[in-house]
């Protein structure tokens, strides 16, 4: 556990950033694979995911400098070249670039709104373990077996034994998108694999704030992420319940052997290529 891996001159590789790339990379391939099976452009999902990364990391530092005003009014300069980041600022950045992009590119939203947050799920799972390795967003004190003990250089205390909250978000984004991967070779409708993703993430992230102890800024006796997950609660299920009542059908070119077929323009009354 170390904020710094190794260097090779005068080049470090940071572990925090490290995961991140390999979470963004492994993200990007298994979405061009299963965007392959799909009959769907693997152009357009990396064209997202470069976007997404890029705005998203704007949005996420935006909502850090909202959070921490008083620091920023105090220091801007210092809180712009901090390494806060709100990840609830990318989220809801990463999908207006979506809405943005797909409505250019005159595509299916949720099509490509689905068949990419399995892969922000991967990011976010493997994200996490570069957070355990800095020692950021770090858990409260235990004397439990499961307790961590960072060392010295790292964001965390150094010396307590400390909830593992880290490696408990990681291990949840990555069963999330397992759970969403699986569930997206069976879904009907579009805009339910999205619904399910906001659905599960908004819940785990409310429960896994309890256990947190470093500072992330608070709403009445909630965290902001906490106050941030309950609208975000809401929209997932309205989400998915517009989705389940409109019914417009999911777009597989049946690459996939036991993907439903498709139902033609006249069953859903609308073209499958059109914008949601």
């Amino acid at each position: 556990m170390a904020i710094d891996l190794f260097s090779i001159g005068r080049f470090t590789v940071h572990g925090y950033g490290l995961m991140i790339g390999i979470g963004f990379l492994l993200g990007v391939l298994i979405g061009n694979y299963r965007a392959k099976l799909r009959g769907l452009s693997p152009d357009h999902l990396t064209n997202i995911a470069i976007f997404v990364l890029l705005f998203g990391f704007m949005g996420g530092k935006l909502l850090f400098i909202i959070v921490e005003y008083k620091d920023f009014f105090t220091d801007p300069l210092g809180a712009l070249g901090s390494e806060g980041f709100v990840v609830y600022g990318g989220i809801i950045t990463g999908i207006l670039t979506i809405m943005i992009y797909c409505k250019i590119k005159k595509i299916s939203t949720l099509t490509y709104m689905d068949l990419f947050v399995p892969s922000v799920a991967i990011n976010q799972g493997i994200g996490r373990i570069g957070c355990f390795l800095a020692g950021c967003c770090y858990g409260r004190e235990t004397d439990s077996p499961i307790g961590v003990v960072f060392p010295e250089g790292c964001l965390a205390p150094a010396g307590v034994k400390l909830i593992p909250t880290q490696l408990f978000s990681a291990a949840g984004m990555l069963l999330i998108a397992v759970g969403l991967i699986l569930y997206a070779r069976k879904a009907k409708y579009r805009g339910t694999v999205t619904g399910y993703y906001l659905l599960s993430y908004s819940i785990g992230r409310f429960i896994i704030e309890f256990f947190r102890n470093d500072y992330r800024g608070s709403v009445g006796v909630l965290s902001t992420s906490q106050f941030i997950s309950i609208f975000i609660f809401v929209l997932a299920s309205a989400i998915l319940v517009i989705s389940y009542h409109k019914k417009i059908p999911v777009e597989y070119r049946p690459l996939l052997k036991d993907a439903p077929a498709p139902e033609t323009a006249e069953e859903s009354g609308s073209e499958p290529d059109s914008q949601d």
